[in-house]
């Protein structure tokens, strides 16, 4: 069964920027530049019949391009870190596709996604790191020069059952239209 998602691509030099933040923090395992993504929707484990439905449903999706920003560092989890990320910019567009996203994946029949969307690129996924080796990390790497990328389409990606970071796989793309 694969495990799918939606996401914006991030673009290849923009991830490239973004690698030369790796380093620095123990506990930390980096994702390699590559897998660097903005997840939009989390759709978990589906069966062949189901990701098809899905897989169709998102042609339906009509924007129009849009600027990502991507703003800065932080780390998710507070005392007990488990990521740090690259924030992004919360636009108007990228949060209505989003909101736009969840209503689908609910008329399909998916719960919820029980938390807020809080758009973001994983840089890495900490075991063992302590809020104060994050604290140093950020202060001396958190600060960089945004980057900014047109998004023109969104994907559906899977990726198998690992402990997160990848490998992910483009299953289909939809162009966002002028």
């Amino acid at each position: 069964m694969p495990r799918l998602f939606t996401g914006l691509e991030i673009p290849a030099e923009i991830g490239q920027s973004l690698s030369n933040l790796r380093g620095g923090l123990p506990g930390a395992r980096w994702i390699d530049p590559e897998n660097y993504h903005v997840t939009l929707r989390f759709i978990g484990n589906i069966d062949g019949m189901s990701a098809n439905e899905i897989a169709s449903m998102l042609f339906r999706v009509d924007r129009k391009p849009f600027e990502v920003k991507v703003q800065g560092l932080q780390s998710f989890g507070g005392r007990k870190p488990r990521a740090v990320v690259a924030t992004i910019v919360p636009s108007k567009p990228l949060m209505e596709l989003q909101a736009e996203l969840e209503r689908l994946m609910q008329r399909i029949g998916l719960d919820p996604e029980g938390r807020k969307f809080i758009p973001h690129v994983t840089l890495a996924r900490l075991h063992d790191a302590t809020d104060r080796d994050v604290a140093d990390y950020l202060s001396l790497r958190g600060y960089f020069p945004s980057k900014a990328f047109t998004a023109e389409r969104f994907v559906l990606f899977s990726s198998r059952a690992s402990t997160g970071g990848g490998p992910y796989v483009v299953e289909d793309a939809y162009e966002l239209c002028e």
